[in-house]
């Protein structure tokens, strides 16, 4: 296994020198356990750590593979178990306090353990199994074996607890589900007994669940058949069904969370909802506990209390909720009170008494431990005080050798004593914190930050830091913070990819130098500081992983760069590349880590994707560009994973961690190992970081996930290995001995700054982040301000200068937003000084350029005002003056994708409609056979809709054809035997003399019979369409499956028929009605010439098919119902200026034809007059009669007779002729009228036809739906047989096994009763044959030894102290194995005593007293066997007892089922035989009153009345055939 392989893989110390754990620090994140009164242990990491309460000292246990999971422990055998997670874990057991390992369980659970419980008494452990087993198993762990295990697929357990009364009871418990197993015992053999614990609804009431497999209380539907349980309806044949229950059935039921057992074997059950239940551990009775209202209730936020952990306490329980508050309930009968007990900082997690129960264990959720001790002055103690998370980083305070800090995430520092992990101080941040660092030239620290500050921690007084600066450099996070060696300078780095360099100094106020840029991706920052050099070489590892490399850049700092930092860096802080000689590197492999070694040619990597580290040699000469490094020496780690590398503070040793969890110390000239360490594992993704002190002797390696700090020491260490680090230290020491007190000086008087600090770190880290988050939007904010301005300034420009002209005096210094709440990094301020000082600078040059630009825009100005005036050829466009052609051809792409991307999504848009459309179209449309239409009448409100319909697929025709063929053949058959039968009858000779008659009538019998069947019969009028039902079978003969399924199938061929019949007859109607628009429409012509020739003002009424009625115009959109804008295209534009101009000249063209003008104002463009225009036609009046009528001439007076007379003729042809137009108009007009109501009445009659045929289909469909619900209830009944037929084999399958247990139970009873007789036998034996024994020795001696031979040492029980009575609720654990064991050595102590020689008669040789005493004591020991034996003879009857009343009750299951097979093979023959037929009746009948009709039908049977009137003629024919033999 993967664990296994890390051992065998593991490097080995090649030398004398080894490491070893002085002590673990972390924080519990299972369950805190008691091993005895006083010692507490739990879980963490790779270890199991131990505390005395008392003396607060740690014992650490270490697992060998990997991570601990679950754990256990036994208070009376002071053990503990725990499981490792690996593939295929272990259990193993220790003992206390000496750590040895006991045993080692191993089992074949393949993933990993959830559960471990021991038992109150005896040598047994429960485990519990998830993914993929769910297995629960019992072992007893002393003699490492599996007494017996059960699995129980997808049950997730998440709390497993012993009866401490009854170590054969044990409870398990999730959210969903409460059981109660019983362990039973037979000799030698376990099993276990699982029963389900029937929780309440949420509300707390009790819901009454049925029977599913025998429901007893199901209705009796005389009509519809037999009602079937649910799983038979749903189709379940299989175990399921015996579980099954609708969503509808489904309702929510209390959500336990935590569960105690009492003294009197009950448990107490806490819910999610608050209620608290109380369930009798024999019965398994759930009773809902009522809560008493205090009359001063608790505050509103604690109303409501859902336990998250229980604990029983005489006279009630103790619970926790996560409001950080400890309650008790006080329970009297069915109803408790809860008062307040304790209140916690922190939401309490778990709790636990001590054996003796002086003493309450209380688990926040961030990992503290308390301990509540009762008395007469009860006390609350804190054990263990968690940090606010895991580990972040960690580093010992200058010189290493008494003190280190830690960090965690939320910004927690805290300050340790080395020697026993004793927290001395603590402080907080209120800021996520990343990484930590110990300057080593002072007593303070640097803490980088998420926000991209660094924070200067003094700890000049250990029990007190304080933050004496705060830099903020950038907004970016920082990721590395780095003292060289002598404390000079910290470097910190950023996740943007810049390197800080400050003055570690805190003299000179944390002074920061500068920065220089890096790749962004920065893994790791290594420092060399010698003591005889002036300079500080640093190197910065950065990953390329696109390229899979990585990159190395160098660069050095001076010692004395404080003092000219100015020279180094320009105006905005960069450091120049060629004062710091940066030099930049690649390696053609990926490194997780590299150092610079102290020779500063060399370099070393820790390959990421091999197990190899390599050393490089850096080039001699100069060099610009990069320089691709090549290996000078390829080690093999032996660490799997992405590992890191650290050197000793002497550079002679190289540290090795990885993701495997190891820690190896290597030679740094030969990169071989010679000290090793598995402090972690892989399964906690290795060690995250690690620090070794100054001196070499101490070192701390910090988990990464698994949330352990281990403290490693030598165990043998000295001789050259010492030697060299002692000495490098010592000069360390005394060269920075003047800079320390220097320093540390200042840090003394230093005051502290004044920073948001506080205890209450997770608050406070929550405003934090709040307050980022808004700095955040205020940023981007200001940005978006910005981006505005640029473009509304870019669209001005781009626009040509608009006559009102725009400010262009924007300048940088006048667009500078000051937001005095908000802190500048120091990064920006080094910007803005440099701009200011820029702007200063340049001011004058500002000003040219902006009187050259003002000059400028007023000149183009001008020029737009100048070609405004142009004509249109000369004009130039408004782009030809914008200045700035890049930013307007950016804005007009902009434009174009913007425009694109809409015109994208509006065809996608458009796309998804149309499919859709389609979908809808092809469904509804194109499938259909027959379109779906209607026909309107002309003059009344009546429509008549056709039948859609979907052409018959092949399938279903082949279906029909197969059908048909079997109804002929069967009819066929069926003539056939009738005639047969007939031909053997007894009416053979009368039949003969009538034969040629007979067979007449008999043809037309038949065919009456089986084509024209009365229609209350067939339950439905489809004859009337002319459909053939000849083929259908009667309804009284519909029995069989297939008789039903061919009947419906013949039912669906009859609809679709009369469909189709009625179909026929719509379709002749629609052509009908157009044939009357069409005749219409061409009376119309004549009509409106008419009503035009009598300058008539009516509307001519034109009959349309309307939309409903053509449906196929809705498929098609027509121009005038878009109202959105055409979109024309320009060559369409064109083509109609062309059509225009065409039309305008022709106007022109007819304007000049003078002669076609005049025929137009003469007589309307004819040259002949019709008749239809008298009307119309005016004589024109002579011209003279304009003149007075005294100065008209003879011949003008004639002339105006004449117009007179011609004006009378004129008028009476006018009337003439209108009357002669009114009568035709009145004819046309009551023709159309008729014609169209002849179709209305056609079209009502239609319409009663229509109402037929869907009466005729819905009957139809009714037939349909009642054989397909008599088919369906024939299934249910199938599936019903179906499951009791696999339900009985199960049980018989069951009953067998309980049969074959009875069987090895009775016979294992009567082994044990044979040995018991034979113990008893013996015993008997030993007692009759005692005087024959000692029959040389005188009578009375004899007497007085059997005396002595019946006599018992008495066993003085241990009195409890009454304190400890009291408190203890549980009292002396019953049962238990051990005390029988330790009961049988009291008692053969006591017997030494007996046997004492002061004890023996006096006279007796002592050689006959020693004989007596061997006899005593083989006579007590065979007694002892005796109790035992039969205690087993009596567990082993119970257990024998039971199986038989299993086996009882298996039987009588068994009998239930056979007696439901019968019933419902009843009900199945009774359903089969009862039919539903459809009768249609006459409506308009008089009904009867009841009294005269016989209204019980029990013992009647319906029958088809030709059977009757069959028999009858067959009577009637032998009656006269009797008379005619007679007479």
């Amino acid at each position: 296994m993967a664990q296994g392989r890390e051992r065998d893989e593991g490097p080995h110390s090649a030398g004398g020198a080894s490491l070893s754990v002085r002590w673990v620090q972390g924080f519990p994140k299972q369950n805190v356990h008691f091993v005895n009164d006083n010692t507490i242990c739990y879980p963490c990491g790779n270890y199991v750590i131990f505390i005395n309460i008392e003396t607060k000292k740690k014992t650490v246990l270490q697992c060998s593979n990997g991570i601990v999971g679950v754990m256990a422990t036994n208070i009376p055998c002071e053990v503990v178990a725990f499981s490792d997670r690996k593939l295929k874990p272990l259990i193993y057991v220790y003992s206390f306090p000496g750590l040895t390992r006991r045993t080692k369980l191993k089992g074949n659970i393949l993933l990993d353990y959830t559960l471990l419980s021991f038992s109150y008494c005896g040598t047994y452990l429960a485990s519990y199994s998830s993914l993929p087993e769910f297995e629960l198993a019992l072992w007893n762990w002393e003699s490492s074996i599996i007494l017996c295990k059960k699995s129980q697929p997808g049950m997730d357990v998440n709390q497993m607890s012993f009866n401490p009364m009854n170590w054969r009871q044990l409870c398990l418990s999730s959210p969903s589900t409460v059981s109660v197993w019983t362990i039973e015992r037979s000799n030698q053999e376990h099993c276990f007994r699982a029963r389900s614990v029937k929780l309440p609804l949420e509300d707390g009431s009790f819901f009454n669940e049925t029977d599913v497999v025998f429901p007893q209380s199901l209705p009796k539907d005389l009509i519809y058949g037999p009602v079937l349980p649910l799983s038979a309806i749903a189709g379940l044949v299989g175990k399921e069904a015996e579980t099954f229950r609708p969503k509808d059935d489904l309702y929510p039921l209390l959500h336990p969370t935590m569960h105690c057992w009492t003294p009197t074997s009950d448990l107490y059950i806490g819910c999610e909802e608050g209620h608290l239940l109380m369930i009798n551990g024999d019965t398994l009775q759930v009773t809902v506990l009522n809560k008493i209202e205090e009359e001063s209730p608790l505050e509103d936020r604690r109303n409501f209390i859902s336990p998250v952990t229980l604990v029983y306490q005489k006279e009630g329980v103790l619970a926790s909720g996560i409001d950080g508050f400890v309650y008790s309930f006080i329970i009297k009968d069915r109803s408790y009170m809860i008062e307040d007990f304790l209140e916690i900082e922190r939401p309490v997690e778990h709790m636990t008494f001590s054996p003796n129960y002086t003493v309450l264990l209380i688990q926040t959720d961030k990992g503290s431990v308390y301990i509540y001790t009762f008395g007469k002055e009860p006390t609350l103690n804190k054990v263990l005080d968690a940090c606010d998370g895991k580990f972040q980083a960690i580093d010992f305070i200058t010189p290493g050798t008494q003190y280190f800090m830690t960090l965690t995430y939320s910004g927690e520092i805290c300050v340790w004593w080395l020697e026993d992990c004793a927290c001395v101080s603590k402080i907080y941040l209120n800021t996520l914190a990343t990484v930590l660092a110990c300057c080593p030239s002072s007593l303070s620290a640097a803490v980088g930050t998420e926000d991209g500050s660094v924070y200067f921690i003094s700890v000049y007084d250990k029990e007190s830091p304080q933050v004496v600066h705060k830099a903020f450099l950038s907004e970016s996070s920082v990721q590395h913070v780095v003292y060289d060696q002598q404390g000079i300078f910290l470097l910190v780095g950023t996740a943007e990819g810049k390197v800080f360099i400050i003055n570690a100094n805190s003299s000179s106020s944390f002074q920061i130098i500068g920065f220089t840029e890096v790749a962004k991706d920065i893994l790791q920052i290594s420092t060399v500081s010698l003591l005889e050099t002036d300079i500080v070489e640093v190197m910065v590892l950065s990953s390329l992983p696109e390229a899979g490399r990585s990159r190395l850049e160098m660069f050095t700092l001076p010692t004395l760069l404080p003092q000219v930092s100015t020279t180094f860096a320009d105006e905005r802080g960069r450091l120049k590349d060629e004062i710091i000689h940066k030099y930049l590197y690649e390696l053609e492999h990926a490194l997780s880590s590299a150092v610079l070694g102290f020779q500063s040619n060399q370099i070393y990597g820790f390959c990421s994707q091999v197990p190899y580290i390599c050393s490089y040699l850096l080039p001699e000469e100069e060099h610009t560009g990069i320089y691709i490094l090549k290996p000078y020496k390829k080690v093999q780690s032996r660490q799997y994973g992405p590992g890191l590398l650290y050197l000793s503070s002497h550079g002679l040793w190289l540290i090795t961690i990885a993701k495997c969890g190891i820690l190896c110390i290597r030679d740094v000239y030969t990169l071989e190992t010679f000290a090793w360490c598995r402090s972690h594992s892989h399964q906690g993704h290795g060690i995250q970081s690690m620090r070794i002190s100054m001196d070499g002797q101490n070192i701390l390696v910090n988990g990464r996930d698994d949330g352990t700090l281990v403290y490693l020491k030598w165990k043998r260490f000295g001789g050259h290995l010492a030697s060299e680090i002692l000495d490098y230290y010592q000069k360390l020491l005394i060269s920075l001995s003047s800079a320390m007190d220097k320093e540390n000086h200042y840090l003394s008087t230093t005051p502290k700054v004044s920073v948001d600090l506080g205890s209450d770190s997770e608050h406070t880290v929550i405003r934090r982040i709040r307050s980022r988050d808004i700095a955040q939007e205020a940023k981007a904010e200001v940005q978006v301000a910005m981006m505005e301005v640029e473009e509304s300034c870019a669209k001005e420009r781009s626009g040509g200068f608009q006559k009102q002209k725009a400010s262009t005096d924007l300048s940088q210094d006048e667009l500078v937003l000051t937001d005095v709440k908000k802190e500048i990094p120091w990064i920006q301020q080094k910007s803005q000084e440099a701009i200011k000082k820029e702007v200063n600078l340049f001011s004058k040059k500002r000003k040219e350029i902006k009187q050259g630009i003002k000059s400028l825009s007023k000149t183009i100005l001008n020029m737009m005002e100048e070609n405004d005036k142009l004509e249109n050829i000369a004009k130039l466009d408004q782009q030809e003056f914008g200045l700035d052609l890049e930013e307007l051809e950016r804005l007009h792409d902009e434009s174009q994708e913007e425009v694109a991307k809409m015109i994208k999504d509006v065809e996608m848009h458009n796309l998804a409609k149309s499919y859709l459309a389609e979908l809808i179209k092809e469904e509804c449309w194109n499938s259909m056979a027959v379109k779906g239409r209607a026909l309107k009448c002309f003059h009344i409100p009546c429509v008549v809709e056709n039948f859609p319909m979907k052409a018959r697929t092949v399938e279903e025709l082949k279906e029909l054809e197969r059908v048909l063929q079997q109804k002929k053949i069967e009819a066929e058959c069926l003539k056939l035997r009738k005639e047969i039968v007939e031909a053997q009858s007894g009416v053979k000779l009368i039949k003969q003399r009538h034969e040629e008659d007979d067979e007449e009538e008999e043809e037309e019998d038949k065919t009456v019979k089986y084509s024209n069947l009365p229609n209350y019969l067939l339950g439905s009028l489809s004859t009337d369409f002319g459909v053939d039902t000849s083929l259908l079978s009667s309804q009284l003969e519909l029995h069989s499956r297939e008789e039903k399924i061919n009947q419906i199938i013949l039912l669906k061929d009859i609809i679709y028929k009369v469909k189709t019949v009625f179909n026929n007859e719509f379709d002749a109607a629609y052509k009908q009605k157009e044939f009357e628009i069409a005749r219409v429409k061409e009376r119309n012509v004549r009509i409106r010439e008419i009503i035009l020739d009598l300058e008539l003002e009516e509307a001519v009424w034109q009959p349309e098919f309307e939309d409903c009625e053509k449906p196929e115009r809705t498929l098609v959109v027509q121009d005038e119902e878009i109202t959105a804008h055409k979109h024309i295209k320009p060559w369409h534009k064109a083509k109609e200026l062309i059509v225009n101009h065409e039309k305008e000249h022709w106007l022109l063209i007819q304007d000049a034809s003078t002669r076609l003008r005049a025929l137009m104002d003469m007589m309307g463009g004819v040259l002949e007059v019709k008749k239809e225009d008298i009307l119309r036609m005016v004589i024109p009046q002579p011209a003279f009669m304009a003149k007075p009528d005294a100065v008209w001439t003879e011949e003008e007076r004639k002339q105006f007779k004449d117009y007179e007379k011609k004006v009378k003729e004129l008028n009476e042809e006018r009337d003439k002729y209108r009357k002669s137009l009114e009568a035709e108009l009145k004819k046309l007009q009551n023709s159309i009228q008729e014609s169209t109501q002849a179709f209305d009445e056609h079209l009502k009659r239609l319409f009663e036809r229509r109402v037929k045929a869907e009466m005729v289909t819905n009957q139809e469909e009714l037939k349909i739906s009642n054989l397909a619900f008599s088919l369906l209830l024939d299934e249910e009944l199938s599936s019903r047989e179906k499951f009791l037929n696999n339900y009985l084999t199960r049980k018989q399958h069951e009953k067998s096994q309980t049969s074959e247990a009875v069987r090895k139970s009775r016979e294992d009873l009567d082994v044990c009763k044979e040995h018991y007789d034979n113990l008893l036998a013996e015993d008997k034996v030993m007692d009759r044959s005692f005087k024959k024994e000692f029959s040389e020795i005188p009578g009375h001696q004899v007497d007085i030894l059997y005396k002595l031979f019946k006599r018992r040492p008495r066993i003085s029980k241990q009195k409890t102290h009454s304190e400890t009575t009291s408190v203890v609720p549980f009292g002396e654990l019953p049962g238990s194995g051990k005390l029988n064991k330790d009961a049988f050595a009291q008692l053969m102590k006591a017997m030494d005593e007996l046997d004492n020689i002061s004890n023996m008669p006096e006279g007796l040789d002592p050689l006959v007293w020693n004989h007596f005493c061997m006899t005593r004591r083989a006579k007590v020991e065979n007694e002892q066997k005796v109790k035992q034996k039969a205690a087993d003879l009596l567990e082993m009857a119970t257990f024998l007892q039971k199986r038989v009343e299993e086996e009882e009750k298996v039987q009588q299951e068994i009998e239930r089922v056979f007696h439901e097979l019968i019933l419902l093979q009843e009900e199945k023959v009774r359903f089969q035989l009862n039919l539903t037929i459809q009768i249609l009746l006459k409506q308009g009948q008089v009904e009867l009153e009841n009294f005269q009709l016989v209204l019980e039908y029990s013992d009647a049977i319906l029958i088809n009345k030709n059977i009757i009137e069959d028999l009858n003629s067959v009577i009637r024919n032998h009656i006269i055939w009797i008379s005619n033999v007679l007479f």
